[in-house]
This record gives C-alpha cells, sequence and structure tokens, in this order.
C-alpha cells in the first residue's frame, strides 16, 4: 500500500499487532523469544539505545571496526529466526548503533549458521539451503543519523549545534567529541519495509519511530495525517521501555503484580484509525492496566501538549485510556500537529575522569560514623592539595534517595558512604581511589562493604544536545539478503 494513500475502508477491522521486546541495551534476554512464541503478532520492536550508549559503542567501533552495534540482538535474532522465516513476523530494532552495516551482516551470517546447525533431515536441510532462514531474511539497514565525520562541515556552513541547555556553540568542546547522531524518524524505516525488508537495523532513530513505522506502512498513513501518525507515536511511546508498561517497575500495587518472573512484555493491537489496545499474551505474569499504561505515559515527559519527534508533534493531554477487559488498556482520542524543522542530535564528548567508592557503616550511630568518614577524608584531599572539579557525597539507606525529606538518617541501622570525585586531572582522581580504602583502619568504627578494594578510574563522557536543520540530513535504505 502506499505511503500517500489513507487508510482504506477495508482496513477499519483489520488489527496490527506489534510486540515490544527490549527496552534498552541489557533487558531480559527472554523477551524476544517469549514474545514470538507467546501468540500473535506481526511485529517485533526492539529499543537498544539510550544517550550514554551511543559513546560506549563508539568506543568498540575505535578499538574493532566491526563492532559498534548492540551485540544482544544478534542473540535475539537467533532464537527468532524461525518465526521470522516461516511464520512472517517482522523485526524492527535501532540495534545498530555506530555501526548498522556491521549489524545487518552479523545477523546474515547468524541466519547461515542456523541452517548449518539446525537438526534437520537431509531432505529438510537440502530445501532449508534454496528457500530456508537465510533466504528468507532481507535486512534492511537505515543510515545517515550518523553526522560525526560531518560535525567540521556542517559547523563551517553555520550550523552551530549549541548546547540547548547552555547555549553555548559546539567548536567549544568540538576536540572531545566522541559521537554524534541525529535522531531520525519513522520515514526510512516505512521505505525498507516498503522494499520487502523483514529485518530493519536502523542507528539513532528515535524509540518511537520503531512501533509508529509499521503502522504507517501497514495502513499507509500519509506523512501529514498528524492525528494517526500522533497515535502511532503514542503507542511506541508506551512500548518503547519493555515491560515498563506491563507491571513492570510499576508504583501502583506494585505488591500485587502477578508473577514477575514470568512478566508478559507489552503488546500494541492498533487499527487504522489510530485507536490501540495495549495488552500482553494469555499466560504470561505482569499485569497491563490504566495505571501500568498512564505510568509509562508521563515518563520522560517534556511539555506534555508538545511531544516533538521528527515525524508529529503528539499532544499528550489528548489521551484517553479506559479498561478494555482483563490486562487491555483502550487508548484514543489522540491528536497531533506538524513536526518541527529541527532533529535532536545526540552528541558525546569526553569530559574528564571520576572514581566512585564506598564503605558500609553499622548501627549504633551508623549515620554519625559516615559522616565522620565524609570529613576525614574530604580533610585528607585537601592536605594534598588535590583539586577536583566536584566531591559528591551520598548516604545511601538514610538521605541519598529523597535528601532532606528523609530526615536525618540518625536511625538508620546501615549507611553506605558513598563519595566520588571528577576532574580533568586522571592523577588526582587516582590519588582519591588511594585514600578511600585506608578508612577501613584508621577512620570510624563498624566498617564494612570494602571487599571491591580500590574504586576504578573512569572516564566521563558527557552528554550534549543540539539542534540540527532536517534537511542537513540524509538517511538512506540498502537491502541485504
Amino acid at each position: 500500500m502506499s505511503e500517500s494513500n489513507r487508510s482504506a475502508p477495508d482496513d477499519a477491522a483489520r488489527v496490527v499487532r506489534v510486540a515490544s521486546g527490549q527496552g534498552f541495551w541489557g533487558d531480559w534476554l527472554e523477551a524476544p523469544r517469549r514474545q514470538v512464541e507467546g501468540g500473535q503478532v506481526d511485529y517485533l520492536m526492539l529499543d537498544y539505545l539510550a544517550e550514554v550508549t551511543m559513546s560506549i559503542l563508539q568506543k568498540q567501533k575505535e578499538r574493532d571496526p566491526r563492532m559498534g552495534y548492540a551485540r544482544d540482538f544478534i542473540g535475539a535474532m537467533e532464537s527468532i529466526f524461525p518465526a521470522v522465516a516461516d511464520r512472517g513476523v517482522k523485526v524492527i530494532a535501532n540495534a545498530g548503533g555506530v555501526n548498522p552495516a556491521a549489524c545487518a551482516d552479523a545477523v546474515l551470517e547468524a541466519a547461515k549458521k542456523h541452517i548449518l546447525m539446525a537438526p534437520w533431515s537431509t531432505d529438510v536441510l537440502e530445501a532449508a539451503s534454496k528457500n530456508g532462514v537465510r533466504g528468507r531474511i532481507r535486512v534492511g539497514v537505515v543510515s545517515g543519523d550518523d553526522v560525526l565525520d560531518r560535525l567540521d562541515e556542517l559547523m563551517a556552513a553555520g550550523h552551530l549545534l549549541a548546547n540547548m541547555d547552555t547555549g553555548a556553540p559546539l567548536s567549544t568542546i568540538r576536540d572531545r567529541v566522541l559521537s554524534a547522531n541525529a535522531y531520525i524518524g519513522s520515514t526510512p524505516i516505512v521505505e525498507a519495509l516498503q522494499q520487502g525488508a523483514n529485518v530493519v537495523v536502523t542507528g539513532r532513530s528515535t524509540d518511537t519511530a520503531l512501533t509508529m513505522a509499521p503502522l504507517r506502512h501497514e495502513f499507509g498513513w500519509a506523512a501529514d495525517d498528524w492525528d494517526r501518525l500522533a497515535a502511532g507515536i503514542i503507542a511506541g511511546h508506551i512500548l518503547e521501555c519493555g515491560a515498563q508498561s506491563s507491571g513492570g517497575n510499576c508504583l501502583y500495587d506494585w505488591r500485587n503484580i502477578p508473577d514477575l518472573a514470568n512478566v508478559g512484555y507489552p503488546i500494541a493491537e492498533a487499527r487504522s484509525d489510530g485507536t490501540f489496545v495495549i495488552t500482553k499474551h494469555p499466560g504470561t505474569g505482569g499485569r497491563v492496566s490504566v495505571p501500568s499504561v498512564t505510568e509509562q505515559l508521563v515518563y520522560e515527559m517534556g511539555d506534555p501538549n508538545a511531544y516533538i519527534t521528527p515525524d508529529v508533534v503528539a499532544d499528550f493531554t489528548s489521551i484517553r485510556v479506559a479498561p478494555d477487559g482483563e490486562n487491555r488498556v483502550r487508548v484514543h482520542g489522540i491528536t497531533g500537529g506538524p513536526p518541527t524543522p529541527f532533529l535532536k542530535v545526540s552528541i558525546a564528548y569526553r569530559a574528564g575522569y571520576k572514581a566512585v567508592g564506598s564503605l558500609v557503616y553499622s548501627w549504633p550511630d551508623a549515620m554519625e560514623k559516615a559522616q565522620l568518614a565524609d570529613r576525614v577524608l574530604r580533610e585528607r584531599l585537601d592536605n594534598l592539595g588535590l583539586k577536583f572539579d566536584q566531591i559528591l557525597t551520598e548516604f545511601v539507606g538514610a538521605t541519598s534517595t529523597h535528601g532532606a525529606l528523609a530526615g536525618d538518617g540518625r536511625d538508620a541501622p546501615e549507611v553506605q558512604f558513598r563519595i566520588g570525585v571528577r576532574g580533568e586531572d586522571r592523577a588526582a582522581v587516582e590519588r582519591f581511589t588511594r585514600e578511600i580504602v585506608p578508612l577501613v583502619l584508621n577512620g570510624p568504627p563498624s566498617v564494612t562493604g570494602f571487599a571491591g578494594g580500590r574504586p576504578k578510574v573512569e572516564e566521563i563522557v558527557a552528554y550534549w544536545p543540539a539542534l540540527l536543520d532536517k534537511r542537513a540530513v540524509s538517511t538512506a535504505v540498502r537491502i541485504l539478503e
């Protein structure tokens, strides 16, 4: 169906099921397989990327040009190849990180091994060699989001890439930049699906585009159908954090969330009019409810009137949610408007060094002991003439989470004294790591929790958000099979 066409009348009753299988790089490895085996789904979306993830992947690529993508994705694909090849489930993932092409190559190589190692009969193996998994895997690779190598060109053309928080131009930290990726929208993913891809690998797409693109492709929503596009974005927002909308990390009635060990990940059952139901597979744990969905809706919320994406600006105040049966929540009434002329760019840069260490002090007077340890350590660092950009102390178990609202923490049975330093001088940070451990014997009493030994010095990767004119970014789609 052409993207320019509005939804046809015969689409009204059709339901497209998009399942969430990963909410971040490091999410439950079992979730993708459970989603495709637990019941009917049409698409599986896997969200791997966060801002800090891009810098980690860039460092990996610097060490090995074949790396730079979320390697967990390959294992996930190995577990779901039969569903993709035999049942037509399509996979959309931003696992490509800073190297989508290498990620796609790894998927195809895994598909090849899947055929060769499968315990099939000779006849089946011969058929598979011709028409098996690898023959049916068409990977759409979306590129163009990575603008790291174009930064100087863009700045010379007048794009300041100013920090959205401080207004400072990128030129002030240009020599320390590690990665730079524009958040691209759903259009290139739709193009890949239109070209027959059943696995689409992107770099830094928006999380919501991974869900919106399949709906836009299936229903033929036009590029200016703002209300339906906004509905696709909202569906994507609800799915993007995995089980967080189906009972995981849910505050409401958390004691009574059933069978979290077997938690079911969410599924959006969408219709062409932009309405959809959030549910999960029968027989799985967790709970899909109005509270669980609502908690996810307000996650990472800025202006509720204007949730900005490259495709559309969604109005969260228009969202209506209602129960639709057991573990079913209907979402409807969503409106949206035209997008801005900009793309957000996620830039990571080197910002010095840090080290964090901790000791645990026990009752009685745990808080006073931890506070004394803090004063002693700070005085010793000062006597050594060590200078840091910041020294931060937390008293975990007493005041760290809620600060002054938690009181003075003097009744706490145990307190973790956690202290970190950051600065440009690596030698100073290294010396700090040598000063905290001696407190075990020459500081306050009743100390434990030091089995981890001396803290490690780590390079700090800082985040620089910026805006870039959409016209300066061009995406490309390539099909591999």
